[in-house]
């Protein structure tokens, strides 16, 4: 059993748990820890633990003042990837929906990957740095 006290958790809200299950396992290799669908789901990679909360969830309850938690947003993931172009020719080839194209920059190359419910996941891949003098 995954060390829960060791994980980082992060926690999505989405419009249907069964169907970010089988995104994140079928997509990008997360493992199923539990899962209580339709309310409920978490999933690993790594040391990483995804929340996945329906709109039957506690999560999903209203606020005090009447908002309602939500999926969506620019709040993201961020998974290390080798080697972009073929992770993402990889994807693209079993249907995953991407928002953009991969952008560069001095830091890296980045995508960004969209979840049933419209969540973002960003793959990307560090540029090669030379040490500097």
């Amino acid at each position: 059993m995954t060390d829960l006290s060791e994980m980082v958790s992060v926690r999505y809200m989405v419009d249907d748990v069964e169907a970010a299950v089988g995104f994140y396992t079928t997509f990008l290799g997360f493992e199923v820890l539990t899962n209580f669908a339709p309310a409920f789901a978490d999933v690993a990679r790594g040391r990483l633990r995804l929340l996945l909360s329906g709109p039957a969830s506690s999560a999903g309850r209203p606020m005090p003042d009447g908002a309602k938690p939500g999926p969506g947003g620019w709040n993201r993931i961020h998974l290390i990837v080798d080697d972009i172009e073929a992770e993402v020719a990889r994807l693209r080839e079993a249907g995953a929906p991407f928002r953009n194209e991969i952008l560069s920059g001095p830091g890296g190359k980045q995508i960004l990957l969209q979840d049933p419910s419209g969540n973002v996941v960003e793959l990307f891949q560090p540029a090669a740095f030379s040490p500097r003098p």
